[in-house]
């Protein structure tokens, strides 16, 4: 097995752990995070009603609109997406949220969308 193989396997085992002791309701929803190679994405998940209340995403013209074409980090771009979530989630009236990281260790992008959150409000 390679390495790549090796690691995706041990995160998918980390996430299915992580998932059996946390669900999100429609007080305190689920701030799942997931990140590819260039970016990352954010949503609210009700579990109990099987509905996503938001979804923010690193893609699509909004974002664009947001970083006005600079070059900017990953680190930083998953700081404006934990911003964008968290300034969303308070106009739907959210303010808890249960963190899933989905597996990925609380390091780079994760730790910093998670910190953007919570500057913004969110507490988890």
């Amino acid at each position: 097995m390679n390495n790549a193989k090796r690691r995706l396997d041990e995160r998918k085992r980390r996430a299915s752990r992580v998932r059996e002791k946390i669900s999100g309701t429609a007080d305190r929803p689920r701030l799942c995070v997931r990140r590819s190679l260039n970016h990352v994405y954010a949503q609210l998940i009700d579990d109990e009603n099987h509905i996503t209340i938001i979804q923010v995403g690193s893609t699509g013209k909004s974002f664009s609109e947001k970083i006005n074409g600079k070059e900017i980090s990953k680190s930083d771009i998953a700081k404006i997406v934990g911003e964008s979530i968290a300034e969303q989630a308070k106009e739907k009236g959210i303010t808890q949220v249960v963190f899933d990281r989905k597996g990925y260790l609380f390091h780079g992008r994760i730790k910093a969308l998670a910190e953007a959150a919570r500057a913004k409000g969110l507490v988890f």
